[in-house]
């Protein structure tokens, strides 16, 4: 099943890896085969990583987009993850976190990311309400 990217303009894209930038008008590409696909907007760069759970979502990302390094950042995930999960009670944040390791565990790193994403507005949500 192709994949139908829409860029805007200007609108970056990592495809397996390489960072492509979209020209001054919209444009389409069908990715035809497997391929690791990751929009503008779900790009973490490493100083963004500033909270517990983006701190569990770029050793993901970095993963799902170079498979090189994943063995490298397996520790740094769990390690985030094990803390994250020890500094929390809310069920289901704890259930997300519990999908986020099985994907990461079936090698479904863009499925984990969704989830992490999630586990994100939570943090998010809960720093809101202390500050």
């Amino acid at each position: 099943m192709a994949l139908k990217l829409v860029l805007k303009p200007g609108e970056r894209a990592a495809i397996n890896g390489a960072v492509i930038v979209n020209g001054d008008r919209r444009a389409s590409l069908i990715v035809e085969n497997k391929a690791r696909v990751l929009r503008e907007g779900d790009i973490m760069q490493p100083e963004e990583a500033t909270t517990p759970a983006r701190l569990i979502y770029l050793p993901i990302m970095m993963m799902y987009l170079d498979p090189s390094c994943r063995e490298e950042l397996q520790d740094a995930y769990e390690k985030r993850l094990l803390e994250f999960v020890g500094a929390i009670s809310d069920q289901e944040a704890l259930n997300q976190c519990a999908e986020i390791g099985a994907h990461v565990a079936n090698q479904e790193y863009y499925k984990a990311l969704c989830i992490c994403r999630k586990l994100m507005e939570f943090e998010e949500a809960r720093l809101a309400h202390v500050a």
